[in-house]
């Protein structure tokens, strides 16, 4: 007696592309946006249905066909490259996952973008009536608090006549002038900033603003900001100096206020000893967030005793996750600038989506 077995044949879809690569060449920035179709067909059994498109990079953006494809149907995952401002060769990718036989499919886009040619609004995108910068924002970065540093900002008159640079509510520990003073049409020039830090007496990171005028006249969107992070000189200190430094040691550099509703205020003192030998000096302190306010119970510690600063963060406005820092400047050599951190989450009322119901302040630790 024969005995026949018959296998029933499973049904599913199946993806099937003409092709998994493209190649745009050699191609002009100027173009801009490129983009290819990806052709593809249902050679399964089931229709078929694409889960996610995801590329490789912002700059490439998926297109696809939303509705299941019938067996022996066609769809699409149509690429966009964008050119701009990205030249030279580029290779990306795009995952694509369907309830297929081969559930992930990998395509891969190339390319040689030619770079254009930059103009002068791409070397001075700063631009302040007929004068074009570089950039209006000059950065001093490490800067020791007895330092006088000079730099320098490109500038270009785009304009049809002379044009005279100046300089408007300029800080005492800053000098600022354009050379040349007046600039011919197309002529390029530069602004020399001299810093002062030791007339600056301040810490850590600072920032000034000032104004421009062109002939005597303020135009508008014209201040140029001047930043520096200013830091103690301690290069001078002789090995004797240091061992006797003051020294600052806190307890802890973080604090957790676990969860409360929006409009609470919580409190912490943060802890800390002078274990040096010389008086510890706090020189700043500054908060990331003007929703945390910071009070030093001392700015002068001697040596071997304790102190604290109380950190009070305001929840008003704020929901979810937070992160705030506090920055301590002071005057240990090995530790001159301490981060502080405080972390919790802040519930969103019901009653009122801007203030919680209680508004009271929470004291902790």
């Amino acid at each position: 007696m024969a005995t026949g077995i018959v296998f029933a044949q499973q049904k599913q879809a199946n993806i099937s592309f003409n092709g998994t690569n493209y190649d745009f060449g050699r191609f002009k920035e100027e173009v801009g946006k490129v983009s290819h179709k990806f052709e593809f067909t249902n050679t399964g059994n089931e229709p078929l249905i694409i889960n996610n498109v995801r590329a490789s990079c912002g700059c490439t953006t998926p297109e696809w066909t939303k509705k299941p494809v019938a067996p022996g149907a066609k769809g699409f995952i149509n690429v966009t490259y964008n050119a701009k401002n990205r030249p030279n060769k580029f290779h990306k990718t795009i995952t694509v996952q369907t309830n297929s036989t081969t559930p992930t499919v990998i395509l891969r886009i190339s390319g040689d973008v030619i770079p254009r040619e930059k103009t002068v609004a791409d070397y001075y995108p700063q631009k302040i009536g007929a004068l074009r910068l570089k950039s209006n924002h000059l950065a001093f970065m490490n800067i020791k608090n007895t330092e006088v540093r000079t730099d320098s900002l490109n500038i270009i008159n785009t304009g049809a006549t002379p044009i005279t640079v100046g300089f408007e509510r300029v800080p005492a520990h800053l000098t600022l002038k354009a050379v040349p003073a007046t600039l011919k049409p197309n002529q390029k020039g530069h602004i020399v900033a001299t810093y002062d830090a030791a007339k600056k007496n301040d810490w850590g990171f600072v920032i000034d603003r000032v104004n421009l005028t062109i002939n005597g006249q303020r135009i508008t969107n014209n201040r140029l900001s001047v930043s520096a992070t200013i830091k103690e000189d301690f290069s001078k200190m002789t090995e004797k100096e240091k061992k006797n430094a003051a020294h600052i040691n806190f307890d802890t550099l973080k604090f957790n206020f676990g969860t409360i509703n929006q409009g609470d205020v919580i409190s912490h003192n943060f802890k800390f000893k002078n274990t040096g030998k010389s008086n510890l000096l706090i020189r700043k302190i500054k908060s990331s967030c003007g929703c945390t306010a910071t009070a030093p119970e001392s700015k002068v510690i001697a040596k071997g005793k304790p102190s604290s600063i109380k950190a009070t963060f305001n929840s008003r406005g704020k929901v979810g996750k937070q992160y705030k820092t506090i920055t301590v400047i002071t005057n240990d050599p090995d530790h001159p600038q301490t981060i502080l951190r405080i972390t919790g989450y802040v519930n969103k009322t019901a009653n009122n989506p801007h203030q919680g119901t209680a508004g009271k302040p929470i004291r902790k630790k």
